[in-house]
């Protein structure tokens, strides 16, 4: 037992007392790192093989001609850092906490605390800034960070009876980031999302003690640990990957999209008040979609009928249907007073399923105030049919149903469908014209002439206004005209008022085909002038097709229309026996059910 106890006693003693010994030796003996004032000279009384060796501290706006040298950012931070270290260390303070208290009561942690926090007097520097110009919604920026601090972090743990120390000291970083603000939006802060990724891998160097000792001064531990932790945060950030930080909910209004049609149809009112001398009405109806600045449609005015039909479509563009309603107001026409409000009623639009159509027949109310003593008194009837029609997704298949009884229920998106057509116009450049430059642009697609806003006095104005075009059919065939205008301001005169500076057709089968296009156009007959557009396509229309056929002759598999090969108003079906197109059966007309023989 007197061996077998100091075999034992000598393998547990020997790496304690060696561990001992080194500790001491850290603490005691080793080289400590001392932090010196730079000598600053000037470059003219430096040797070549200095300037060889200061070359990488070179600030990048000296050495590449596109980063900005930004040095009033600098000090604006150096002057803000006595606060923004506090700010930052409480900060952080509070955001720890919580984990610290995680651990408190296990392996026999009594407490996890702050012996000492500070970042250091010395702030991060941006040593250059470049930034792209983007033909998208975005802002890119990329500056090179360089931050020598002299940061000391202490954490204490108790453990047990003993405190055991941790200290950082003496970080020093280089980063590399790219920033990238998107989409811009009209609303404050202007941008929707932050987005952050490396360009280069990071350059990390910091001090480490543990318990008074160096642990960085141990051979070779000191460059594993810079090569572990840039590579680790070169794999979670270095681009492509990236983080994104939203800044603005997406429930905003500012970063919303289309993302349907809602067809209504007002068809007819029953029992109108009368609202005129002679027993009559004259109503008509305004019809508008809440949450869009766009001015309300309105039917014809029926004169003298308390129970008109009117039969009118509308259609408006739905960007949230979970929280927009439809709002229906009627008015009596008079022809010299105020007209007078016949009455009102909401729908909204959670209560539509997509592609089907629904009909509502509304009582018609004073205010949509429950508590108004108005809204018990008739005043009519309104009956409207509402369709929402969500944009097709190009990714989508056709959908095939059956209800069990042999017939089978087809769902496809016919490809000359209707849709949305958005056309942003960003911005033009070296538009001149000879006599005044008050440049605003103007948009002509089938009939209709939509106009920006007139900027005045610049060679390159900036719009950024879309417009909406809803179209029953594709537009594969038409072309979109734009025209750059200047407009005489102040003084007008009966001629030279307006003065050309240049326009473009532009063929829109590539954003049909490929959804969206964001391009610079040269315009014609100006010199240099250029016009940015940003056009996309959305279709919404769907054919439902019933299959009608006797016993177990089809499979689950239907093709219709441009898929398989099969063309526009044909079908395709796979069969237990091979394959069965528009040469088997019949297809008599659209939506109308095929007899298998």
């Amino acid at each position: 037992m007197g061996l077998v106890g100091g075999l034992i006693g000598f393998g547990v003693g020997l790496p304690l007392g060696i561990a001992v010994a080194y500790l001491v030796y850290l603490r005691f003996f080793a080289p400590r790192r001392r932090l010196q004032d730079p000598i600053v000279r000037p470059l003219r009384d430096l040797d070549s093989e200095t300037l060889q060796t200061t070359i990488p501290d070179i600030p990048l706006w000296v050495k590449c001609p596109d980063y900005e040298r930004v040095d009033w950012i600098n000090k604006f931070i150096f002057d803000m850092w006595p606060f923004l270290d506090k700010a930052i260390c409480n900060t952080i303070r509070s955001v720890i906490r919580p984990t610290f208290d995680q651990y408190v009561g296990q392996y026999g942690i009594k407490s996890i605390e702050f012996g000492h926090l500070t970042l250091g007097a010395l702030p991060p520097t941006f040593q250059g800034i470049k930034v792209y110009e983007m033909r998208e919604k975005e802002l890119v920026i990329e500056p090179v960070i360089r931050w020598a601090s002299i940061a000391n972090v202490i954490v204490k743990v108790k453990v047990h009876s003993f405190q055991v120390s941790a200290q950082l000291l003496d970080l020093h970083i280089v980063l590399t980031p790219r920033v990238t603000l998107k989409p811009l939006v009209p609303s404050f802060p202007c941008f929707a999302n932050l987005c952050v990724s490396l360009m280069e891998k990071p350059r990390i160097d910091f001090g480490f003690k543990l318990l008074g000792g160096d642990v960085m001064a141990i051979p070779g531990l000191h460059q594993f640990v810079q090569e572990q932790i840039s590579k680790q945060i070169a794999n979670l950030y270095h681009w492509p990957k990236l983080i994104q930080i939203p800044i603005l909910d997406e429930a905003s209004g500012a970063t919303k999209k289309p993302v349907g049609i809602l067809h209504v149809k007002v068809i007819r009112a029953m029992n109108l008040l009368k609202m005129d001398l002679l027993g009559k009405s004259d109503p008509y109806v305004k019809v508008g979609l809440s949450g869009e600045k766009l001015p309300s449609k309105k039917t014809s005015i029926k004169m003298s009928n308390l129970n008109p039909e009117w039969n009118e479509h509308f259609r408006f563009i739905v960007k949230d249907p979970e929280t927009q309603i439809l709002e229906l107001r009627m008015f009596d026409w008079e022809k010299v007073k105020m007209h007078d409000k016949l009455g009102m009623q909401v729908v909204p639009l959670r209560l539509l399923t997509p592609y089907e159509s629904k009909l509502f027949t509304l009582d018609l109310l004073k205010s949509m105030d429950p508590n108004d003593p108005h809204n018990k008194k008739n005043r009519g009837k309104l009956v409207v049919e509402l369709t929402f029609d969500p944009f097709r997704d190009d990714s989508n298949s056709t959908i095939v149903m059956s209800d069990g009884e042999g017939n089978v229920s087809v769902k496809r998106d016919v490809p000359p469908s209707g849709g949305l057509l958005l056309v942003s116009v960003e911005n033009a450049e070296d538009v001149e014209g000879k006599r005044h430059t008050n440049p605003y642009a103007v948009v002509h697609f089938r009939g209709e002439r939509k106009e920006t806003k007139v900027i005045k006095k610049t060679r390159d104005p900036r719009w950024n206004e879309e417009f909406q075009f809803m179209v029953d059919e594709a537009p594969v065939d038409d072309k979109i005209h734009i025209e750059v205008i200047s407009k005489r301001r102040g003084l007008r005169l009966p001629f030279r008022n307006k003065e050309s500076l240049g326009h473009v057709d532009i063929n829109l089968v590539d954003v049909v085909n490929n959804g969206r296009i964001n391009e610079k156009y040269h315009l014609i007959n100006s010199r240099n002038g250029t016009i940015h557009v940003e056009m996309k396509w959305s279709t919404w229309r769907f054919e439902p097709i019933t299959i009608k056929y006797r016993g177990p002759w089809f499979s689950w598999v239907v093709w219709v229309g441009d898929a398989k090969g099969v063309g526009p108003g044909q079908w395709q079906a796979q069969t237990q026996s091979g394959w069965a197109d528009g040469q088997c059966c019949k297809l008599e007309a659209t939506n109308q059910p095929i007899n298998h023989p």
